[in-house]
């Protein structure tokens, strides 16, 4: 079979990592029809979810078998709540009858590494207020990693450039530390695969360093760690899910990112051997 990803045309990059994707279908979400007209896909598969929502975009291709889970007029295992992302749709696939591994999550490199190997990514931004850890805490973090003696560089996308100059300006770094909205996403995995540690809010910085196998500090708030964690690794974990509100799409930080401190950074880089 010919495989086609319908995903976000910004995504192209790192999909081309994953080695196996022949085309990217540019396709915004479930806001917009997939560009294939009726009857010219052989098999449709759902890696979105289980809402009306998806099953009808992939329903309006007319493929000829599909894979999802179960549903009205879709035969499949049932959708199971509170199990980690990797196992949900491995599991699917091996009900279908395909091999699938859950810690087969590895990414190609970029053919071209990175010009800042061995540097310190510190990724302030996130998509929504609920993973924003607060500024002055990432500037601390920044400040006391560059005393040490590392190469810290603040990334982002261009929407998120501000809130990484802020950290540098609290920290004191020079502004060519910001790349922040100045890297394709493939530069931005290659900086990520070359990185002695990566501090991130639970973002696709955090996953690129899971998928790379580099150190990384990985702050939570309103996810669960046990549907969203890292797997075992050199990844280390900070929240207190005691606290936790679970607002993804709040302005405001959820309260177990809140708990953690700078200091609790700094410690759990050290565990991960940077001092």
């Amino acid at each position: 079979h010919r495989l086609v990803y319908a995903a976000q045309q910004w995504l192209r990059p790192v999909v081309e990592l994953t080695g196996v994707v022949d085309e990217l279908l540019d396709t915004h979400g479930l806001d917009v029809a997939i560009a294939r007209n009726p009857g010219q896909v052989d098999v449709a598969v759902n890696l979105h979810g289980n809402g009306p929502e998806s099953r009808g975009r992939l329903e309006a291709l007319q493929a000829r078998s599909y894979l999802g889970h179960r549903a009205p007029g879709w035969e499949g295992p049932a959708w199971q709540d509170g199990i980690h992302e990797r196992v949900r749709w491995t599991r699917l696939l091996r009900w279908h009858g395909l091999d699938a591994d859950p810690l087969d999550y590895r990414l190609n490199p970029p053919a071209e590494p990175t010009d800042l190997p061995g540097a310190v990514v510190i990724h302030p931004g996130a998509a929504y207020g609920s993973r924003h850890w607060p500024v002055e805490r990432f500037a601390a973090v920044a400040s006391a990693l560059a005393r040490s003696g590392h190469r810290v560089v603040l990334t982002g996308s261009s929407a998120e450039r501000p809130r990484a100059a802020a950290v540098a300006e609290l920290a004191g770094l020079p502004e060519d530390s910001v790349v922040a909205g100045r890297q394709p996403l493939d530069r931005f995995a290659a900086l990520i695969a070359g990185a002695a540690l990566v501090v991130s809010a639970d973002t696709g910085a955090a996953h690129l360093a899971t998928a790379y196998r580099r150190p990384s500090v990985v702050i939570f708030g309103p996810a669960p760690v046990a549907e969203w964690g890292p797997p075992e690794g050199p990844h280390i974990v900070l929240t207190d899910e005691s606290l936790r509100v679970g607002d993804t799409f709040s302005a405001l930080p959820d309260p177990a990112l809140l708990a953690v401190t700078a200091e609790d950074v700094l410690a759990a880089a050290s565990r991960l051997g940077l001092s």
